[in-house]
């Protein structure tokens, strides 16, 4: 065993990203915002933070890894970027520059979803209960929690009990994009109506104006609250259709009104793939809770289920006395266009317990990079989270864009891409003044990742 291999490349994947950055212009777009120089020994900011993306896809955790994942592709990408300059990048991201900033996600994502309604079966859309959502833009909102065994900035005591940060995001559920995000101390609430409707508005700018004409917003029990239910109901114009379901957290009078239900009102729920659902049932509740201060014309469907042994000690006294397990749904959903039966509180059941799978957009933001956040600086840790926000976008672009047709891949977590594709070692060689990266012929996706290569280079870049 020796240590003198030269032209080696590991974690070759990173190639495919920074092409992917570079043709739908977002290493451009973001050199038109940052600030550049013609000192020696200058970075380009942009070139620094795009590198720290893709150094976040590949696993990086800290400024310190992504120094060293980097020490992989000099021969790719040039000379290391320090975790020093990286953090001067990051600490430099004041809140003009990240505003610039989501004003260049806005025009790449504008051009990405362009190229992804020119792709072989069109846009992506969401399925509920065997139904297609076509031509509607799903937007789930949740918070989350991330700890942290430090006193950094902002990091306080969580409702979980735990230490760190409560962070507010939204997610477009038909590509997996992290359309925005906001950073908050560890006691921030739930059901803060300001930071819902900040992160609302923020996701709506990104989503271009030709997809918002049927919009669809789900939020969880959070979401409950007068602000932000009359401001979604405000957003519907001539030309733009905004549809919500929210959690609803049951009062007393709710479970007065359950009451008086007749067993006949009760009909089975469907599962995510239209079948029935044996064991668990939904009734329209409309009508029976007149709570005041709601929307005008909101329903309320409301679903229940035997309870398992883990929620006896939950159940309050009326539930008990059912033997039920009660949970609320809110909406002001009495038609879909172009969606037969979406009035239906089966299907409607469906459609909100769908935002369920906003826990997988979340388990993939903490897999790239937000598991913890790195320094001790709340600005860094802010510019750091739109980072790994890039990150995400940029797995998710790769896969929608020259991945769509791959069983394996299509919808492939981040250790799953990293195993078969990003990680992957290589070889560099020169001939005919040209480089040449080879990768083992054997391995079981080289075809996969040459056909991604050749795809990207396909795509129309950015002038």
């Amino acid at each position: 065993m020796t240590a003198d291999g030269k032209g080696l490349v590991g974690h070759a994947g990173a190639v495919l990203l920074r092409k992917l950055a570079d043709r739908i212009g977002l290493t451009r777009g973001l050199a038109g915002v940052l600030p550049t120089s013609t000192a020696v020994g200058w970075r380009e900011r942009a070139a620094v933070l795009v590198q720290l993306a893709v150094a976040i896809v590949l696993g990086a955790r800290s400024l310190l890894e992504a120094e060293q994942l980097q020490l992989h592709h000099q021969g790719l990408f040039g000379p290391t970027v320090s975790d020093s300059t990286t953090r001067r990048v990051l600490a430099g991201l004041d809140e003009q520059t990240l505003t610039r900033i989501a004003k260049v996600r806005r025009r790449v994502r504008r051009h990405v979803w362009t190229l992804l309604h020119l792709r072989p079966g069109g846009f992506p859309s969401l399925t509920v209960a065997g139904r297609a959502l076509k031509g509607w833009i799903v937007v789930d909102l949740d918070a989350t929690v991330i700890t942290t065994a430090s006193r950094k900035e902002g990091a306080a005591g969580t409702f979980k009990g735990t230490f760190g940060f409560h962070p507010l995001a939204g997610w477009c559920a038909n590509t997996g994009e992290s359309l925005a995000m906001e950073l908050r101390p560890g006691n921030a609430g739930a059901n803060t109506v300001e930071d819902h409707l900040r992160v609302l508005a923020a996701c709506l700018e990104q989503i271009p104006r030709s997809s918002q004409s049927k919009l669809l917003i789900r939020v969880d029990g959070a979401g409950a609250t007068h602000g932000l239910l009359q401001h979604l109901e405000a957003l519907n114009t001539t030309r733009r259709m905004v549809r919500y379901t929210v959690g609803w957290k049951i009062t007393e009078e709710d479970e007065a009104a359950i009451a008086q239900l007749p067993e006949r009102a009760w009909e089975t729920s469907l599962t995510q793939g239209g079948e029935l659902q044996e064991g668990y049932q939904v009734a329209e509740l409309t009508g029976l809770s007149t709570r005041e201060g709601w929307p005008e014309g909101m329903r309320l469907i409301v679903r229940r289920v035997r309870p398992s042994r883990r929620h006896l000690k939950k159940l309050t006294a009326f539930e008990k006395k059912t033997g039920w397990r009660y949970s609320i749904t809110a909406t002001n959903i009495r038609h879909m266009w172009g969606i037969a039966g979406s009035h239906q509180i089966q299907f409607l059941d469906a459609l909100h317990r769908d935002h369920a799978e906003v826990e997988d957009r979340i388990r993939t933001g903490k897999a790239m990079g937000l598991h913890n956040l790195p320094s001790q600086s709340w600005q860094i840790n802010a510019a750091w989270m739109l980072t790994a926000n890039l990150a995400a976008d940029l797995d998710a672009w790769l896969r929608l864009l020259t991945l769509h047709d791959s069983k394996d891949l299509a919808d492939a977590e981040p250790d799953t891409m990293r195993f078969r594709l990003y990680h992957l070692p290589a070889r560099l060689a020169k001939h005919a003044r040209r480089r040449w990266l080879r990768i083992e012929q054997t391995w079981p996706w080289a075809n996969t990742f040459t056909t991604c290569w050749n795809r990207l280079g396909a795509l129309p870049a950015v002038t």
